[in-house]
């Protein structure tokens, strides 16, 4: 995958560096931003400190940075949300900019709720309006026509209002075979909606140009629909877009209507962010013979690493002058977490538990709080983030360098590198096939279980056709129970814990948190619903559920392992 994705190429397209030299030309281009705030001795000393965090894979940032950093492209940012305003030259605007957006690298969100239904007259050709949906197969197809030079998959994320008339159209889109294939819907709920599912009445429908009801429609009928759309197809998602309103940072800027295509960032109009992940498998130490998180380790690189991704703000080449100006008034970025699952495993505590709940709690809290104090410290060496002035965090008298610190990212394939679970999520499977790129397939048995089978003396060769057969190795008796008790996967979790755990991290995270609701086959409508209404009762800012099977192609799938 670093051969296909990311290690240079000369114009031959031969690779001509090393993971080293990756290492390397980041860590050294990401430093020379200290030029402008210390002296050149802190600037060598940056980039051997984060080089060593990246060669030991202790932490990584998003793939564009991995990418682009010390080369011509120099586009470091993953997430960018563009406004699409209801004028034909609004939309075509940002399908040039989604254009240059993912020939760069990046993946962009869109809130299409500002656009006039179908059939509402257009006045300058005395027409009707095709409606938003209409419009967004036109995002699909250029998407489809910038392949990001074959490193990196165009993403989008698609979201409507729950009150726009074009509702239960945007609902079923995803229904349809090869339809939106580009696209990550999601469905944007109020408060004032969720109240009216949980007391049966029914909610005007808006038009956008006009501001006025339409008509109404019974809330538990789009509900159900929107919950059967995501049993069936695990789309859409769901944004609660009042939470995200209550934590915007900055709401005299306008208000945050959409989110990158994984839905841990929501932005403002032509903001980016730069994220990167701490592999908190590797923050252990062991402590009278038992493994415990190295918390003052865990101190110092937080610090370090949010300098760094500071720092990739200024070294950063946008793809245009408003996503610059945008980004650089808050200076939003997202420190996150991965291998949290295998973290588990090593302290030895069952995902499904409420230690492990406490667990994420006292951790997320702490890199929380880090984080925040090695903003405000740039703060007063570097100045406040421009907009600070009138924001929520001027309000509350805290002094940062940057509007948002802490996010939780799905670190699909910077986790991979990294050799550890993804994000938050729990372990899929023990034995997992992901697809990548379309054409490229990766195998893995997780290792640590490899490792602890063998010290027991399991018969692998034995049990590696059933270990890849299924998501979950619970029915496999010859494994004893203490281990399959701690390598409960995806499938094996009731999906309020899912949720629950989500939540958790929510209360620690500036920005939102990127998770999937992994629900087996069997899973039924009603425990869709249920995750939704959780999830909205907890604070979580949004929700993706997949069930399994219910896509014709899938990233993640179980896999039958050829060799142990």
């Amino acid at each position: 995958m670093l051969r296909q994705r990311y290690l240079a190429r000369n114009t031959r397209g031969v690779v001509i560096e090393s993971p080293a030299d990756m290492f390397w030309r980041v860590a050294n281009d990401i430093a020379l931003a200290e030029q402008e705030y210390a002296p050149a001795t802190r600037q060598h000393d940056l980039a051997r400190q984060v080089y060593d965090l990246m060669a030991s894979l202790v932490f990584l940032p998003n793939s564009p940075t991995l990418m682009h950093a010390g080369r011509m492209l120099q586009q470091l940012s993953a997430c960018f949300v563009l406004p699409v305003d209801d004028s034909l030259e609004s939309i075509f605007d940002a399908v040039k900019y989604q254009a240059l957006i993912h020939q760069s690298g990046g993946g962009t969100g869109f809130s299409f709720s500002r656009l006039r239904p179908q059939a509402d007259p257009v006045a300058t050709t005395s027409g009707l309006a095709s409606g938003p949906v209409s419009f967004m197969r036109v995002f699909n197809m250029s998407t489809d026509v910038i392949k990001q030079g074959g490193t990196r998959r165009g993403a989008n994320k698609g979201i409507l209002r729950v009150d726009h008339p074009d509702i239960l159209d945007f609902i079923a889109l995803k229904q349809q075979p090869g339809e939106m294939t580009n696209f990550n819907l999601s469905v944007a709920l109020t408060d004032h909606f969720m109240q009216a599912v949980k007391q049966g009445r029914s909610y005007a429908l808006i038009n956008p140009r006009t501001t006025k009801s339409v008509r109404r429609l019974p809330a538990t009928l789009v509900f159900d629909r929107l919950v059967q759309a995501a049993w069936q197809s695990g789309e859409p998602g769901v944004i609660f877009l009042d939470a995200i309103k209550r934590a915007n940072p900055t709401p005299h800027l306008g208000s945050i209507e959409a989110t990158n295509p994984c839905g841990e960032q929501p932005l403002l109009a032509y903001e980016s962010c730069t994220l990167g992940s701490i592999n908190v498998a590797r923050c252990l130490a062991t402590y009278r013979g038992a493994r415990a998180i190295d918390y003052d380790r865990l101190a110092t690189l937080i610090s370090l690493v949010v300098q760094f991704l500071d720092n990739v703000l200024d070294r950063t080449r946008f793809p245009f002058a408003a996503i610059e100006t945008h980004t650089k008034q808050t200076r939003k970025i997202g420190l996150g977490i991965m291998g949290f699952a295998d973290l588990l495993i090593h302290l030895r505590i069952p995902y499904d538990t409420d230690e492990s709940l406490q667990i994420a709690d006292r951790l997320m809290g702490f890199i929380q709080s880090h984080a925040h104090e090695a903003s405000r410290r740039l703060a007063l060496e570097r100045g406040v983030f421009p907009a600070y002035k009138g924001s929520r965090l001027q309000a509350k008298g805290f002094r940062r360098r940057n509007a948002t610190v802490t996010t939780i990212a799905p670190t699909g394939t910077i986790s991979i590198l990294a050799d550890c679970s993804a994000g938050i999520e729990p372990l899929y499977g023990i034995s997992i096939t992901r697809t990548i790129m379309e054409d490229i397939r990766l195998e893995s048995l997780h290792p640590e279980f490899l490792k602890q089978a063998r010290a027991r003396g399991l018969p692998l060769s034995d049990l590696r056709r059933e270990i890849g057969r299924r998501e979950s190795i619970q029915h496999l008796t010859q494994i004893p129970q203490d281990l399959r008790r701690l390598f409960v996967t995806a499938h094996d979790i009731d999906p309020a814990h899912h949720v629950r755990m989500q939540a958790v991290f929510q209360r620690h995270s500036d920005s939102g948190v990127s998770k999937t609701i992994n629900l087996p086959a069997t899973a039924t409508p009603k425990d869709v619903a249920s995750a939704f209404l959780l999830a909205h009762q907890l604070g979580c800012k949004g929700l993706t559920v997949y069930r399994s099977g219910s896509r014709e192609h899938q990233v993640l799938a179980c896999s039958h392992v050829q060799s142990c």
